[in-house]
């Protein structure tokens, strides 16, 4: 039966970790005017939630919202993906490991020109060739182009009279601690087939998978990211000498070291008029006139084109560069630069003639920062600011291409919101030595008028006929009590090991491993545990004919299992594999564990490893949500029906008069609709 469209053009504004709660709270506070007025054209909840699959992380909940399918059906079950054993991992953004059917393969069938930007969960490598589709990314949150284009960590620069040499300090690798980021896959293995080359980059080119053992969450998990040490670039800072073509009278230099060391690009601190020092001039090398670029104190500069080593060869890349500190003396200069970013990297985008496009009439896709911690001016100045550039690059080019593309269909994603709050969220309740939580608060207050800001880049298309679809795939709580040994991406190995239920030893190298033959059951990603079940791999040790009563014994321990700061459980919610399809979990070994389990309020992450109802401090929460309004939509409606994340595809399909996707489990939201349906 076809049925006749409410709407032409449907915009999904799809904001990572977009927290209804806090949305809520500042719109009625008065400080997001462009969320508030997309809520008075348009359709909500009042508490704007929408309710969140499980597990409450990136690529499940993405690809839920693009097919209308539960995990369980689509087999998106975590960040990452069960490996080849027991303990390992492989990544889990690649579309064909999606078992269900999205969305925009069935636009674009029906004659929309369909654009997906970005979407991390199952939209890379395309999933159909219609020429009606076009895909840009998808392999990893962040931003467009960071998991191939991206290398180099970012880092602070220091120039004072103390230091005796120029040096690359490499303190930690800034990116691969924090949850969200995946970077390199220019570099793994093409495997596969496609229209580019890259089917097999986000699954299989690890073979089985690697381990990542959880021994201690504070070190080895998700953790203490807020206090990842930074990578840095130290110099001397002496008066500049006769080698320079044109270096004024006064000047100082000094050396940046990029590419940890590979290029050094001289650089003079400049006097004004006043005597003072305030300004940096960057150059090549000391024989040229002209610097690539002047960087006054305080001054963030976007898009600073230069050579980076990649793969041992020099690249053309760009960076964005910030002033952070210059004494007026002359005596120390602090600056902070970005990632490197491959300017002709154009893997991830289909057709890839869109890239050279972006390029030439929008500029070049900017690096993604994840520094902050508790430092104040690395979350508002470095990362924030970078973000900023972010907002404006990509709201820039979503215009351009529905201006000049003329697309009907848009399915996007903007990851700002979520890898900010990692950065501060689990201290927003009691703050840092050096930091009250009355900043932190600004912190959050900040991201949500960015948020506020993007969307309003888009207003204009409501008068223009487009539907929007605000929504996003989970929030991030500020929890009471934070991590507990159990929830992480990797191997879960501390309760475990104290239930009895997993044993550790050393490999021949003194690393941790699993001593397979005292283990009866290991944690694995977000919310899985997996029985050492005989017949199922070689190491097994459990008889299949005990498993309903290991299964019951782990249940029981690991709702027993009491907090030994508050005394109370640290679990909410324990299920067999076959009753995990109550939360959307389940289905076949391996994407679902034999037991499916989540964290009690207050002991979780910040997300992935909780309910979706699950509140935490600060007024956050940990579900995602949803606002529609424009063609189709009642204006200034609410609605009290509980919308489930598998019914936004499915309220998708009525607007635009198409089938439902084929695995589709959801159902319209008919409640929020101009016409009966």
């Amino acid at each position: 039966m076809k049925r006749e469209a409410l709407s032409k053009k449907v915009f999904v504004i799809g904001l990572d970790a977009m927290d209804p709660r806090l949305t809520r709270k500042y719109v009625d506070m008065g400080v997001m005017p462009n969320v508030k007025q997309v809520i008075e054209r348009g359709a909500a909840r009042h508490d704007l939630m929408l309710l969140g699959a499980m597990p409450t992380v990136t690529p499940p909940q993405w690809t839920t919202l693009c097919t209308g399918a539960y995990p369980m059906t689509h087999t998106c079950t975590g960040f990452f993906r069960q490996g080849g054993d027991l303990n390992l991992l492989t990544l889990n953004f690649n579309s064909q490991d999606c078992k269900a059917e999205q969305l925009w393969n069935v636009t674009a069938e029906a004659g929309y020109k369909t654009l997906v930007w970005h979407w991390p969960g199952s939209a890379w490598p395309p999933s159909s060739d219609n020429p009606n589709l076009s895909v840009v990314d998808g392999t990893s949150p962040g931003s467009v182009n960071m998991s191939t284009a991206q290398f180099d960590n970012e880092f602070i620069v220091i120039a004072s009279p103390n230091n005796v040499r120029a040096a690359f300090k490499t303190q930690a690798s800034s990116s691969s601690e924090v949850p969200c980021v995946i970077t390199g896959l220019d570099e793994e293995e093409e495997v596969g087939t496609s229209a580019t080359g890259l089917a097999g980059l986000t699954s299989g080119a690890h073979g089985d998978g690697w381990a990542s053992y959880v021994i201690d969450p504070w070190k080895d998990g998700q953790g203490d990211y807020i206090n990842i040490p930074v990578d840095a670039s130290l110099s001397p800072l002496t008066d500049a000498d006769d080698k320079w073509a044109n270096a004024p009278t006064g000047a100082k230099e000094f050396v940046i070291l990029f590419s940890k060391g590979l290029i050094r690009r001289p650089a003079l601190l400049l006097k004004n008029e006043k005597g003072e020092y305030d300004r940096v001039a960057l150059y090549k090398n000391k024989k040229d006139a002209e610097p690539m670029v002047v960087i006054k104190n305080g001054e963030y500069v976007r898009d600073i084109v230069d050579e980076g080593i990649k793969h041992d060869d020099p690249i053309s890349c760009n960076r964005d560069m910030r002033v952070l500190e210059i004494a007026a003396d002359g005596s120390r200069v602090k600056m902070w630069v970005s990632a490197s970013m491959e300017t002709a990297m154009n893997k991830m985008w289909h057709p890839q003639t869109l890239h050279k496009e972006i390029l030439d009439n929008v500029g070049f896709p900017p690096p993604t920062s994840t520094l902050g911690g508790g430092d104040k001016q690395l979350i508002s100045d470095c990362m924030h600011a970078c973000w900023e550039h972010t907002l404006d690059w990509q709201s820039a080019s979503l215009n351009y291409l529905i201006e000049h593309h003329d697309y009907d269909v848009i399915f996007s994603h903007f990851h700002s919101p979520d890898l900010q709050k990692h950065m501060f969220i689990r201290e927003m309740k009691t703050g840092r030595p050096n930091l009250e939580p009355k900043e932190y608060e600004k912190f959050m207050l900040d991201v949500y008028t960015q948020i506020d800001r993007y969307i309003g880049r888009f207003l204009h298309l409501l008068d223009k006929g487009w539907t929007f679809i605000i929504t996003s795939d989970h929030a991030q709580v500020c929890p009471t009590h934070g991590l507990r040994g159990l929830g992480d991406t990797g191997c879960n190995v501390s309760i475990m090991s104290e239930l009895g239920f997993t044993t550790m030893t050393t490999d021949e190298n003194g690393r941790p491993t699993i001593d397979w033959s005292k283990t009866k059951a290991v944690a694995n990603r977000e919310m899985y545990i997996y029985l050492n079940l005989k017949g199922r791999s070689d190491h097994g040790i459990v008889d299949p004919a005990d498993q309903f009563e290991l299964e019951e014994e782990i249940i029981t321990a690991l709702y027993g299992y009491k907090d030994k700061v508050t005394g109370k459980r640290i679990v909410a919610l324990a299920l067999r594999r076959r009753d995990a399809a109550l939360i959307g979990l389940g289905g076949d070994y391996p994407q679902c564990g034999d037991i499916v389990y989540a964290m009690a309020e207050g002991y979780e992450h910040d997300h992935d490893d909780s309910l979706s109802t699950s509140w935490g401090e600060c007024d956050t929460s940990a579900g995602p949500i949803f606002i529609a309004a424009g063609a189709g939509i009642k204006q200034g409606y609410e609605t009290d029906r509980m919308i489930r994340q598998v019914d936004v595809a499915p309220t998708m399909a009525i607007l635009l008069g198409t089938r439902m996707p084929a695995q589709c489990e959801g159902a319209p939201v008919y409640q929020i609709f101009t016409e009966d349906v």
